[in-house]
């Protein structure tokens, strides 16, 4: 075949069914024709740069559509493996227990380091505590931050289960109230 004398039309009438072969070879589905539209612009690099002296066209044109193809199938799997990847972060943020959620919205919870030292949002602690009372405040640091049980924190603080409890409720209200505010 001379590439002086043929158009890639005509070209492209003769060797078409090269690039349904590389798909069906390949085993790949096609239900977007994505991998046609690849393997059409393949041939189309294939017919401007092919080299009647490098050997047939014939031979450039699967080598040159199949390689596409399995380009395409990788950056596919790139993308799909990126997204699967994305998708276990977001998920592990939003279910590891960390942040206090209502409605829409979502803040980060203190998470305190084997060291004791706290890794968090100075800000969004500080403005809380702006909001609770002395012992509030504690039940956010002991219950939700340090995760002790309400029996440890009661006998700490030398108050009732009871009254520990009724902090947290308190806590709890204010929160919300807040996150309307917000």
């Amino acid at each position: 075949m001379n590439r002086d004398n043929v158009t890639f039309e005509e070209i492209f009438k003769q060797n078409e069914r090269r690039i349904h072969y590389q798909i069906h070879k390949l085993n790949i589905r096609d239900p977007h024709q994505e991998f046609y539209t690849e393997g059409l612009v393949a041939m189309w690099n294939a017919y401007e740069k092919y080299q009647p002296d490098k050997g047939p066209m014939a031979t450039y044109f699967n080598y040159t559509i199949r390689n596409r193809m399995i380009d395409l199938m990788r950056k596919q799997n790139r993308e799909q493996d990126n997204g699967a990847s994305y998708k276990q972060e977001h998920k592990t943020q939003i279910d590891d227990g960390n942040y206090y959620r209502s409605g829409a919205f979502s803040y980060p919870m203190m998470k305190v380091a084997e060291t004791g030292a706290a890794l968090y949002d100075a800000e969004f602690w500080q403005d809380v505590r702006g909001q609770l009372t002395e012992n509030q405040w504690k039940w956010v640091r002991y219950f939700v931050i340090e995760d002790m049980p309400v029996k440890e924190i009661a006998e700490q603080e030398g108050v009732s289960v009871e009254a520990v409890k009724s902090w947290g409720k308190e806590v709890r209200r204010k929160l919300r109230g807040r996150v309307g505010d917000g």
